[in-house]
């Protein structure tokens, strides 16, 4: 396995043909992004049964993540479509203009979010369309902000809207986000990402509603936060706890924060995520010159790179992938840029056990496989698992040896398509180990993994097919078995 950072690709109309997602996910696509602030239920249901098709003709296990909406903080729509800013305009935001059908024009527009005027007062700053455009709010009367344009410029239909210093109150479950869930759960989504999560109650309220609609398909899918407002990150280490990863949304975040915070945060985020065992997505126009070039600029690629040093379990293309006109090739790129990467990271795995105290067996054996596998040098580590716990606590820590996980499981073959240098094969596991660890050896020979001679990590637990029993390690000499 020559990559262990992952891609997590965005599917669009650039890459909603079959023959394109195929390529795509030849090239290197790990996880398939479902936006669902665009398109209908049927739409995603179908795009869902497309990426199963497609990964199957690759014989690859892809997995699925069903990113929700999330609050709409947008302005409403213009006359002409947009209109053009000055500095020093007065403009008004008004909660009630559009109403009846009234639109947007030089003076005015409209609120998607109704409680703006509640969240804001004089001297707030409005960052709209990315930043792009800054108002400052100068008075609110009623359900009218009135601004004067700081920054302007062009201002087109349904712009987003953000408070610089974070502060909206809009809950980050819409009830649009809880039809979607039980759509994303219908296709037995792998991932599910929440957008604008405050606190650990957010996510945990989405995982329960979660669990809920997938229990008649008996699956619960990992739970992903994006932290993308100010107030998350004070929050960080409660909102890890009540998650299953993170998502570094830097388009929102740096909108709220400022651009110059977001790199630190970014390596913070990276770090914490990691620490706690947990993945961590980097994502927000790492690619975003492909949308119309070929080739990425120089930042772009430090950019890329600069992540995987940072220790992100995966990167994120968004429209490079959906709506650019190069999905293809910004996949191949991503894969060698993580691939160029990887090769100068500096391994401290033994400083990471410096500390490291040992609560529960099965994590124990995770390390000791991991220290084992360091000093002697061998091929790989093989972890024999059910639920992937064993794969993912590996994986939390830099190693040169590539992590394989070997399960029964369809859905932890694909869940583990996120952990970074993990690569998961199915492999139906009876009861007697030897005969399992045969199997084991077979597969990783058949695939071209190893050979004769070989020497690899194996970890399982006994009795064999129970979860969350991983108890015993083995160094095997490939071919000490047949």
């Amino acid at each position: 396995m020559s990559r262990g950072t992952k891609i997590v690709a965005t599917i669009g109309p650039a890459s909603t043909d079959f023959d394109v997602l195929c390529k795509m996910i030849r090239a290197g696509v790990d996880v398939v992004r479902l936006n669902f602030s665009h398109g209908k239920a049927q739409d995603h249901i179908d795009r869902a049964n497309l990426v199963r098709r497609a990964a199957a003709e690759c014989g690859r296990e892809v997995a699925i993540m069903a990113d929700m909406q999330g609050p709409k903080i947008r302005i409403g729509k213009f006359e002409g479509g947009k209109i053009e800013l000055a500095n020093g305009d007065s403009f008004i935001l008004d909660a009630k203009w559009g109403e009846n059908g009234e639109l947007g024009n030089q003076e005015k527009v409209g609120l998607d979010y109704k409680a703006l005027p509640q969240d804001v007062h004089p001297g707030d700053t409005l960052l709209l369309n990315d930043g792009l455009i800054v108002l400052t709010v100068v008075r609110v009367i009623g359900s009218e902000i009135h601004t004067t344009v700081k920054i302007g410029g062009e201002l087109s239909n349904n712009k987003g809207i953000n408070r610089q210093g974070g502060g909206l109150t809009a809950p980050a479950l819409t009830a649009k986000d809880m039809e979607d869930i039980k759509t994303a759960m219908s296709f037995q989504a792998d991932y599910l990402a929440i957008s604008f999560p405050k606190n650990a109650t957010d996510m945990a309220m989405a995982r329960q509603l979660a669990n809920i609609a997938g229990e008649p398909f008996r699956h619960k899918p990992m739970m992903i936060a994006k932290i993308e407002r100010a107030e998350a990150i004070p929050a960080l280490a409660e909102i890890l706890g009540a998650s299953d990863g993170i998502m570094v949304a830097r388009g929102d975040l740096a909108v709220e924060v400022g651009n110059a915070a977001v790199p630190a945060l970014q390596k913070r985020m990276i770090k914490m995520a990691r620490e706690a065992n947990k993945l961590a997505i980097t994502a927000t126009q790492m690619m975003e010159s492909m949308i119309v070039n070929a080739v990425p600029t120089r930042a772009e690629v430090s950019d890329v790179a600069n992540a995987v040093l940072d220790g992100t379990d995966a990167v994120m293309a968004s429209a490079e992938t959906a709506a650019g006109k190069y999905p293809i090739e910004t996949v191949e790129m991503m894969a060698a840029i993580c691939v160029e990467a990887e090769q100068s990271e500096y391994n401290k795995l033994d400083a990471d056990f410096l500390n490291v105290q040992f609560t529960r067996i099965d994590q124990s054996i995770a390390y000791g496989a991991l220290f084992t596998a360091h000093h002697l040098r061998v091929k790989a580590i093989v972890a024999l698992t059910e639920s992937g716990s064993t794969a993912l606590w590996m994986s939390r820590h830099s190693i040169d040896t590539p992590i394989f996980a070997l399960t029964p499981s369809v859905t932890t073959a694909r869940k583990a398509s996120l952990y970074r240098n993990v690569r998961a094969y199915q492999l139906q596991q009876g009861t007697d180990s030897a005969v399992v660890l045969r199997e084991a050896e077979e597969l990783l020979v058949e695939y071209g993994i190893v050979r004769k001679g070989d020497m690899i990590v194996v970890t399982w637990g006994e009795p064999m097919g129970q979860v969350g029993g991983t108890n015993a390690l083995k160094i095997v000499r490939v071919g000490e078995f047949s």
